[in-house]
């Protein structure tokens, strides 16, 4: 084999690692990002709800009409989340409930799973963000 083939396998070898490392990497939890759940608007309310999750599992969490912080933990493929206060924002009752069911549905999630872009939330009923990528 000549210098030249080996340089080039090597070469090649190193390229294949390259491709494989970030596909691995996809299937993190996405701390350091920001998503939006995969739901239509509702009523009286512009907003579709997201999480800009930080670095250390913070979060920031935007409802149909209710905002505020919580906490995920994440090990694995298990994850738990905690809300903190919620600003209520004067929404109407309709927006209150669903903000507080979606928050409950994400508190109940005991697991979560990512293909791409789409994040599962795993619980009596999974909730699907979308990672935003622009």
């Amino acid at each position: 084999m000549t210098p030249m083939t080996r340089l080039l396998r090597a070469a090649f070898a190193s390229a294949a690692l390259l491709i494989v490392v970030p596909a691995h990497a996809a299937e993190e939890f996405p701390f350091g990002m920001e998503m939006t759940l995969d739901a239509q608007r509702q009523p009286g309310s512009k907003r579709i709800p997201n999480l800009e999750i930080g670095d250390a599992g913070e979060v920031r969490v935007e409802l149909w009409c209710k905002g505020g912080k919580g906490q995920f933990s994440v090990a694995g493929n298990t994850v738990i989340f905690v809300a903190g206060a919620m600003d209520n924002r004067s929404c109407s009752d309709t927006q209150a409930q669903l903000d507080d069911q979606l928050l409950t549905d994400l508190g109940a999630a005991t697991n979560w799973q990512r293909r791409g872009d789409a994040i599962t939330f795993v619980g009596p009923k999974s909730l699907r963000f979308r990672l935003n990528t622009n």
